[in-house]
């Protein structure tokens, strides 16, 4: 059961942080509008690292249906534990999602701009073109994964510095291909935020978009399972 709760409460903290601090620099009335996507992209990195420290041990800290379904592949994790994860990961996105509304909802209201409040809770392109949304999300989430299983060529990495170097992966990926489709990276972090920009009695927020969801699922787990065949593929010894 603790590995279920871990990416529950897990998945939960990072869409409030990460979801939170889009909230807090792009809604109006917020006390830091105008922060802009560099702190954004540090905080997005800090918010996979503050659960990951808490719960590593536990679960593996994947808070990611694409890396749960990746570790089944290449046998890190049993085939019986991933249904388990899912719930558990979509479940803590969505609560998340619905705890960052409550909390900003004076900035809600004060907002116009519908694509700004769809932008808290969810991803979207730059330039829609669904074959190349779907592949900038496919090798964003291959390079997180394969840096991910990399890091254990890492030698003498004392207890905890695997975090650290997790936030440097999330921020790196955002610096650099950000901008293309928001790096979602990962189907509960978009979909979870996404359905609670759907129940939620927001003020004028306009379509949650569920058409893009197939590029916020095929991609990263496309991506993610490359990933690891390939990770395992390499003769490292």
């Amino acid at each position: 059961m603790l590995p279920y709760i871990a990416e529950f409460i897990g998945t939960f903290m990072l869409i409030l942080l990460g979801d939170g601090v889009v909230a807090n620099v792009t809604l109006d009335k917020s006390g830091m509008k105008g922060g802009g996507s560099i702190q954004i992209t540090i905080a997005w990195g800090l918010a996979v690292m503050v659960p990951a420290f808490i719960f590593g041990a536990a679960s593996g800290a994947h808070f990611n249906p694409a890396l749960t379904i990746a570790l089944a592949v290449d046998g890190s994790l049993a085939w019986s534990m991933v249904p388990g994860y899912l719930v558990a990961q979509f479940a803590g996105a969505f609560i998340g999602g619905c705890l960052v509304y409550v909390l900003f909802k004076d900035q809600f209201d004060a907002t116009e701009s519908a694509g700004t409040k769809l932008g808290v809770f969810s991803t979207g392109p730059s330039v829609p073109n669904m074959p190349l949304n779907i592949l900038s999300e496919a090798v964003a989430t291959f390079v997180l994964v394969f840096a991910i299983k990399g890091i254990a060529q890492v030698t003498n990495c004392a207890p905890g510095v695997d975090k650290f170097l997790v936030f440097g992966i999330i921020v790196s990926i955002g610096m650099s291909l950000g901008g293309l489709t928001g790096y979602a990276l990962n189907p509960a972090r978009d979909l979870g935020p996404r359905l609670a920009h759907a129940v939620m009695p927001i003020k004028g927020k306009g379509d949650s978009n569920w058409g893009y969801a197939p590029v916020v699922i095929a991609g990263p787990v496309l991506g993610a399972v490359v990933a690891v065949l390939l990770y395992g593929a390499i003769p490292w010894a």
